[in-house]
């Protein structure tokens, strides 16, 4: 929607305005970025940003995540450069996915190809796929054991799922849009027009 997008950015520029920060990267992190948003689904916007040089030389560390209230479906916070870089070090999989959203807001075009680079680098799969595994677990404890079950509670435990085979078949960095794990690893037929078909419901 044009008009959630110019909203989205206005945000992000009253953002920098207001804390003194430069804004290098905000993407979609959830059901949006990951395709399978349904028309009320939340706005889920997650960015880099950069203090100035005086921040960095300070002596007591400072806040390092700058984070909105929720409003009008939009969730929007921030984490502050050094800290984003010391989560990719430690192969971070909720970064690597934000560096991978289809969804971008705003981004530096050097600093984004410098990160994807440095994601690939630091890239630990063994990470990786402890934290799908912990994921589709939890999900599946939380969602998926009552009487009655939101049809996109199951995407929500299939996604990591398929995101751990991605890793374990070692294809690398599992991607974040949802269909492309489901084109790779998915080979029965049946299990493809299922999860079609739940794909369907849940997108309306």
């Amino acid at each position: 929607d044009p008009a959630v997008r110019t909203n989205i950015e206005a945000r992000l520029s009253a953002i920098e305005a207001e804390h003194g920060v430069r804004v290098l990267y905000a993407c979609e992190s959830g059901s949006r970025g990951w395709g399978f948003a349904s028309p009320d689904s939340d706005y889920d916007v997650r960015f880099i940003y950069a203090q100035p040089l005086s921040w960095y030389l300070r002596v007591s560390h400072q806040r390092d995540v700058i984070e909105l209230p929720i409003s009008d479906e939009l969730d929007i916070n921030g984490w502050e450069l050094r800290k984003a870089l010391g989560l990719l070090k430690k192969g971070n999989a909720t970064l690597i996915e934000w560096l991978d959203s289809p969804v971008v807001y705003r981004s530096d075009a050097s600093f984004l190809s410098a990160m994807r680079d440095a994601a690939r680098q630091t890239h630990r799969a063994e990470r990786s796929f402890h934290h799908y595994v912990h994921m589709a677990r939890k999900n599946y404890r939380e969602y998926l054991q009552g009487e009655t079950v939101r049809l996109k509670k199951y995407l929500y435990v299939l996604r990591p799922l398929l995101a751990t085979l991605w890793i374990e078949q070692g294809r690398g960095i599992a991607p974040m849009r949802f269909q492309d794990l489901v084109d790779v690893i998915v080979t029965d037929s049946v299990l493809r027009e299922a999860i079609a078909r739940l794909l369907v419901i849940k997108r309306s």
